[in-house]
């Protein structure tokens, strides 16, 4: 849980110290001022200050610390040419192909789109609508030819209505986004403004409705927000509180009457200003960096589904070859892991459907690693234990020698190409050949199939079938409750 921060004393400590120093100081001469004077002073003393440290921070720091230009983005998009390439190679009437082409001719588009995207949002109430009026009204100071406002569903409201998440995908098709609050962040509000900053999302974080704070609450609730977030926070009022203003006729008579200040967006138009005028080229390139990453993710997905349809039949029959060798030759867990369970022309195999090429020597050393890792896991105990406690409900297959062998070999053989699979997937499509597998992340990998493939109702029914073909004739294998 974020904590929320309090105003900061030293701040405070420091202003009320410099109070005293000149209420001391200027004894004599401050008794003629009026209170108002002196609190305005102190508020123009204090807003200085303020302004001073706004000033200081580079108002760019945020867009410099996303590495990203035009050669970058070309070279992402190839990347996502290759894969929609290779998954026309190994599926050529793939019905996502014409989609996706067709997606990689327009982030091409996108590198020379002049229009910048400005996503305003935020929570309920927070001045989204008014913002962008002002915004628009004032747009010949933002110095842009084209620029194009939207403002999102509220943020954090009730199920049913439009999600977060929602928002979020909606937030990341837009170049810059100003996100509003009304006061100090909430957690969700923190939450959110990390994940977009995390995604590569450029932002502002907007104090709206400042005027509706004592100028003291004000600097305090503005000091917080800059030192949660370190950058681009600004205040403003797009909506002032109307005040009560006084004239005095030449008789003696006092007129009133309410009137509403004018916005005070300065703030906010100087620094988008300085922000989109310098770096609107670079706003456009991470946009479609980030729609690029996408859209690989996307064809890879497809590619590792293709693939996967391939090496699943290619799986069932080795772990079946493994079953048959291991029932009818029962020897010990340790041998079967290591001439039936771990396969090397099965390594071979679906190394060559993910372009992992393996040489029978290599082949042999990975299922060799990989059993050895199957033991270190305590797999080859468990799944043993497992199965036979499946069998043990049926007599005749539980007595039948090899049955716990047979099914345990295959068993294990299965974890061992679904671990393949799932490993080569999370690997770049263009790979050197199979030499340098991280076995480090190939154990997780081995670690989390297994576990997957643990649940006793994926467990009972793998039993069946690997009884059902070494023992045709035996009786139904019975569920385990």
């Amino acid at each position: 849980m974020v904590v929320k921060l309090q105003r900061p004393i030293l701040v405070g400590g420091l202003g009320l110290s410099f109070s005293l120093w000149m209420l001391q100081s200027w004894h004599d001469s401050i008794v003629q001022v009026s209170e108002l004077g002196l609190l305005s002073a102190l508020a123009v003393g204090g807003g200085l200050w303020l302004y001073q440290q706004n000033r200081s921070k580079n108002s760019l720091e945020q867009l410099d610390d996303i590495v990203v230009d035009r050669a970058t983005v070309e070279s992402a998009i190839a990347k996502i040419e290759a894969v929609i390439n290779q998954l026309a190679q190994e599926a050529e009437n793939h019905p996502a192909l014409a989609t996706l082409r067709e997606q990689v001719t327009q982030l091409l588009l996108e590198l020379d789109r002049q229009t910048i995207r400005l996503a305003v949002t935020g929570g309920k109430s927070v001045g989204k609508t008014t913002l962008i009026q002002i915004l628009k009204e004032n747009i010949e100071t933002l110095h842009l030819k084209s620029l194009n406002f939207q403002e999102t569903a509220p943020l954090f409201r009730e199920a049913g209505e439009t999600s977060d998440a929602d928002v979020f995908a909606q937030l990341q098709e837009s170049d810059f986004v100003l996100f509003l609050t009304n006061g100090d962040l909430t957690d969700s509000e923190f939450q959110t403004i990390q994940q977009l900053k995390a995604a590569n999302q450029p932002l502002m974080l907007v104090f709206n409705k400042q005027d509706q704070y004592l100028p003291d609450e004000r600097a305090s609730l503005l000091m917080s927000l800059q030192q949660r977030m370190q950058e681009h926070v600004v205040a403003t009022a797009t909506s002032p509180i109307p005040v009560k203003v006084r004239k005095h006729q030449a008789d003696g008579s006092v007129q009133e009457w309410m009137e509403k200040p004018a916005p005070d967006i300065q703030q906010l138009t100087q620094r988008l200003s300085e922000v989109l005028a310098q770096q609107s080229e670079k706003l456009v390139w991470v946009t479609t960096m980030r729609k690029a990453k996408l859209l690989q993710t996307e064809a890879k997905n497809w590619l590792n589904q293709t693939r996967c349809d391939r090496a699943t039949p290619i799986i069932e029959q080795y772990q079946w070859i493994a079953a048959a060798a291991a029932f009818a030759n029962p020897v010990p867990a340790l041998d079967i892991l290591a001439t039936a369970a771990i396969n090397a022309q099965m390594v071979m195999d679906l190394g060559n459907i993910y372009q992992q090429k393996f040489s029978l020597e290599q082949a042999q050393t990975v299922a060799g690693t990989m059993g050895s890792l199957m033991l270190k896991l305590g797999l080859v105990e468990l799944s043993t234990k497992a199965i036979s406690t499946v069998l043990k409900s049926n007599a005749v297959t539980f007595v039948a020698g090899g049955a716990v062998q047979g099914v345990s070999a295959a068993y294990l053989t299965r974890v061992a190409g679904l671990s393949l699979v799932e490993y080569f997937q999370q690997q770049e499509i263009a790979v050197d050949t199979g030499t340098g597998l991280n076995w480090d992340k190939l154990r997780q990998t081995m670690q989390n199939v297994f576990q997957r493939n643990q649940q006793m109702a994926s467990l009972q029914g793998f039993v069946k079938q690997g009884v059902k073909r070494l023992l045709p004739e035996a009786q139904p294998v019975e569920t385990v409750g």
